[in-house]
């Protein structure tokens, strides 16, 4: 008999075509997030379950009947799951690291580089038909090179930043992470305060968790120069919004960029109104290419626990 597959929500097509010279496919025909009642009868009726963000399997979705042999994430973040029930239920959980890396660096990039010069400012005014044409102090930004950038989290996808902004910008390094690490051109500081103090631009690259909810709050917010801009490419909650949002308010600080949000797809209106914010639709690994890439990392995961095999990348 040949195992039975749920995909949360349609991947590209080479990678749904793999999917079905393997398995038997069930594909929702729906962008949104799996509910706690999709997430039971997934766990309930297919042997292998293949989530993404957003989709509902905290702890009471692994409270009923439990046929599934693992879920086989797309995507590096899997603050979606409850990995302890998901292993207390017998469940393998895997994600697709490395896969996203460059992509996700790259997003920072446009994020700190339209921040920082104002690109979405301009282009509204450019849209809104209301410029009146250059002249020598229109709409002055924050010039990027030789600045100092201050990463908080410094994984795979910090240190793409940090290198991307090193070698391509000229820039200082500094960081924050749980543990000591010795990063090539980069000094770590001893709390999240000392590199929102330290640096012209702060990126968060942390994955979301229990331990990093909020971790950037007002504390870290006031910490920060009033030129200084805010890069979230993370998850949303690693950032507290509304300290974000009155801190853009008061001219605190210089800006933000954003690719994630608290309440994702709900974006607050007071934020939408911040001029000094760049807002993305989580673009941060919007490539055919890298999806392909995640979805072919999942798809092994897949197989290899639907055989009973060790998957590649448990977590």
């Amino acid at each position: 008999m040949t195992d039975t597959l749920i995909v949360s929500r349609a991947l590209p097509d080479s990678v749904m075509a793999a999917a079905r010279d393997r398995f038997d496919v069930t594909c929702r025909d729906t962008t949104r997030p799996m509910d706690l009642a999709e997430c039971r009868a997934a766990l309930a009726g297919y042997d292998v379950v293949l989530p993404t963000l957003g989709d509902a399997f905290g702890a009471d979705a692994f409270d009923g009947e439990v046929r599934a042999k693992g879920l086989a994430n797309f995507g590096v973040g899997y603050n979606h799951i409850d990995v302890g029930a998901a292993k207390s239920a017998g469940l393998v959980v895997t994600n697709t690291p490395g896969a996203v890396t460059d992509a996700t660096a790259d997003i920072a990039m446009t994020l700190i580089l339209m921040t920082a010069r104002r690109a979405g400012e301009g282009e509204r005014l450019v849209r809104s038909d209301a410029w009146e044409g250059w002249h020598p102090v229109q709409m002055l930004g924050l010039h990027v090179t030789g600045k100092t950038l201050g990463v908080i989290g410094m994984g795979r996808i910090g240190q793409a930043i940090a290198h991307r902004c090193r070698h391509g910008f000229g820039m200082d390094v500094v960081f924050h992470n749980r543990s000591e690490k010795v990063v090539d051109g980069a000094r770590q500081l001893g709390s999240i305060a000392e590199v929102c103090a330290a640096a012209d631009i702060v990126v968060t690259a942390v994955p979301a968790s229990a331990e990093t909810f909020h971790i950037v709050g007002a504390g870290a917010l006031a910490a920060m120069r009033p030129h200084a801009i805010l890069v979230n490419i993370a998850r949303g909650d690693v950032v507290d919004e509304a300290a974000l949002i009155e801190a853009l308010q008061a001219g605190r600080i210089g800006g933000a960029g954003l690719d994630v949000y608290e309440k994702e797809p709900h974006v607050p209106e007071a934020l939408r109104a911040c001029e000094n914010a760049v807002l993305l639709p989580h673009l941060g690994t919007a490539t055919l290419e890298v999806r392909e890439a995640m979805g072919r990392m999942a798809l092994d995961n897949a197989i290899a626990i639907a055989e009973g095999r060790d998957p590649p990348n448990p977590v």
